[in-house]
């Protein structure tokens, strides 16, 4: 009963053995994934698998660090795209201030039109922001909420920012960065965080949860985030997984 919210099939870590990972999937209770863009190219791809599995759907968009070199034509392709059956949301998008590049403005200007996108064509988006917290909440306050629903992707910030984020009404991924010992900080924060705006996700094949941390993730490895979980809220592992399962199909109208 396992739905992997966000994660990168795509990635070339799975060539060797993707379809062969992907077809047995079900053995270990994994009912659903969303393959999640991070360019145009990577977003095809995405597309593609969603056609090739029917447990899998796909989220279109463009990453911060992808921004540089994109142009109007690829928001035309995103809206194009956007009507397939299988497209659950808009994303990964958002800002990334960890590395230089690209600028700040672009940054912020193409996470801004593609909110707008996602507006426009009524899907979620996703969002991920690193090193990034105040500029990510201002661009999200001013923009119109009620638009669509929203995830912080990878939540990495304090619990005080999610009090901000639930005051909007943001959902929140949490991955395998939850069980390691230094993750203080998101362990407050999911304290905090209701369970009713909680989504489990991968981010495959990248933050592999304890015991597998640093090797290759993959979507049947949120048994050990919807463990650690149920040890944070005192709850069963049962619950955490009943519960994400639930929020995932609302937030992606599935």
């Amino acid at each position: 009963m396992i739905f992997d919210t966000h994660a990168h099939y795509d990635d070339e870590a799975f060539d060797t053995d993707r379809d062969e990972l992907l077809k047995d999937m079900w053995k270990n209770g994994v009912e659903f994934v969303v393959n999640v863009g991070a360019s145009i190219e990577s977003s095809k791809k995405a597309l593609k698998l969603a056609e090739t599995y029917s447990f899998i759907y796909a989220a279109i968009g463009v990453h911060p660090s992808e921004t540089g070199e994109m142009t109007e034509e690829d928001i035309v392709w995103l809206e194009r795209k956007a009507a397939d059956s299988k497209v659950t949301a808009i994303g990964e998008i958002g800002l990334d201030y960890y590395w230089k590049e690209p600028d700040k403005d672009i940054q912020k200007k193409w996470f801004e039109r593609q909110l707008w996108l996602a507006g426009r064509v009524k899907l979620p988006v996703i969002i991920h922001s690193r090193d990034a917290a105040k500029d990510t909440l201002e661009i999200l306050k001013s923009w119109k909420k009620d638009k669509t629903a929203g995830v912080i992707h990878c939540y990495s910030y304090t619990k005080e920012s999610a009090r901000e984020y639930l005051d909007m009404d943001y959902y929140f991924g949490i991955g395998g960065v939850v069980t390691f010992k230094n993750a203080r900080k998101l362990t407050e924060a999911v304290s905090y965080i209701p369970m009713n705006r909680i989504l489990l996700e991968t981010d495959c094949p990248y933050l592999a949860p304890e015991p597998y941390r640093g090797k290759r993730n993959q979507s049947s490895y949120i048994d050990y985030v919807a463990q650690k979980i149920s040890e944070i809220k005192q709850i069963s592992k049962e619950e955490v997984l009943v519960q994400t399962m639930q929020n995932a199909k609302d937030f992606y109208s599935i």
